[in-house]
């Protein structure tokens, strides 16, 4: 399993090995286990572009890993990577997994670009002892992580980090899977748009009212009412509020005005939208999931949280495989682009107002 940081973080630079290894849980968002990290070196080599994380593989695997990880590089901002390596002991001759790092150099050498720096510790806490795999010279005692410049920065930029990759995962998982399979059931009996008796009246209570135009209302209607649940603390959506929510989240124009919500980027409303998909992603049955997990992967990842924005365009692909936003944002994701970017699809078309701006 891989974890992806889109380039352009200024929080830490490349200098001190013993302050990179400690930043490590700030830069990625979560603690590493039994991980390589692969820092990238951004012209002219001094400050991290794109980071990798991925498993410790089994010795059988090094160099498919290698040659697996490495192309991420393989771009005009990166001259190479600085790796770390997380877990292990080391015995007489050094630290764990040299075959794994000299399988990293060959596979960087062949697409012209630099091991800077193999570095090693069993684990990212103070105290804990750090080295390097080609000066036995090289290494020492690791810093307490919370007091790296990495630390200060994500504290006041309001970032979370995890204690692992699992914490992270868990916060997707559904609330109550026999919810899921019976709004799944009401899903597969109400395949239109909003098509419960309540909307049909509305709509045909009001003739002079496109049709269209009905449905995108009520449809901003109901994730206005979203919104104010979770403001009010009144807890999950009841089965026939998700049924509408998932019916309405899957109109274009709705999706591109909810898009839009995440930015300026760490705003209140953009805050407040994140709860509120994150709590969708929990109550809404594949495929229909996938809008919301598309939603949040797309505010986490104009915030910077790679690993978060991560797991949930994975979540959107496991809901909707044929997703188009979902596989947009997946193969942005993958490929390290920066943030600020992305914020194309935040422009809304005008066509829907969700009542929402400026609201906290």
């Amino acid at each position: 399993m891989t974890t992806s940081t889109p380039p352009g973080t200024d929080r830490v630079t490349l200098r001190n090995p013993a302050q990179l290894i400690a930043a490590l849980p700030y830069l990625l968002g979560f603690h590493p286990a039994d991980s390589l990290v692969l820092l990238g070196h951004r012209r002219p080599g001094t400050s991290i572009g794109l980071i990798l994380r991925a498993d410790l593989p089994p010795r059988e695997l090094f160099a498919a890993q290698a040659d697996s990880l490495v192309p991420r590089f393989d771009d005009e901002e990166h001259m190479g990577v600085t790796a770390v390596v997380v877990g292990g002991t080391p015995d007489d001759l050094g630290p764990p997994y040299p075959d794994f790092v000299d399988e990293l150099r060959r596979a960087l050498a062949e697409h012209d670009l630099r091991l800077f720096h193999p570095l090693w510790t069993a684990k990212v806490e103070a105290g804990a002892r750090w080295g390097c795999y080609r000066d036995p010279e090289c290494g020492g005692v690791l810093p307490d992580p919370r007091s790296t410049v990495a630390a200060a920065a994500v504290t006041k930029a309001g970032f979370v980090v995890y204690r692992s990759r699992e914490e992270i995962s868990a916060l997707l998982e559904p609330r109550s899977p026999d919810a899921l399979a019976r709004r799944a059931a009401l899903l597969r009996r109400s395949p239109e748009p909003l098509s419960d008796p309540e909307f049909t009246a509305v709509a045909s209570g009001a003739p002079s009212v496109p049709p269209h135009r009905a449905l995108l209302d009520r449809a901003a209607a109901e994730v206005r009412e979203a919104f104010f649940r979770h403001r009010n603390g009144f807890g999950p959506p009841d089965d026939g509020q998700a049924v509408r929510l998932a019916h309405a989240l899957a109109l274009p124009p709705i999706r591109e005005a909810c898009l839009a919500m995440a930015v300026p980027v760490g705003s209140p409303l953009a805050r407040e939208a994140e709860e509120v998909w994150l709590s969708l992603v929990r109550e809404l049955p594949p495929p229909h999931r996938a809008e919301a997990a598309c939603l949040l992967a797309y505010t986490t990842l104009l915030r910077g949280e790679g690993a978060f924005a991560g797991m949930a365009v994975n979540n959107a692909l496991d809901a909707d495989p044929r997703s188009v936003l979902a596989r947009l944002l997946h193969a942005v994701w993958n490929s390290g682009v920066e943030p600020k970017r992305l914020r194309g699809l935040a422009v809304p078309t005008g066509s829907v107002d969700l009542g929402l701006a400026g609201e906290t």
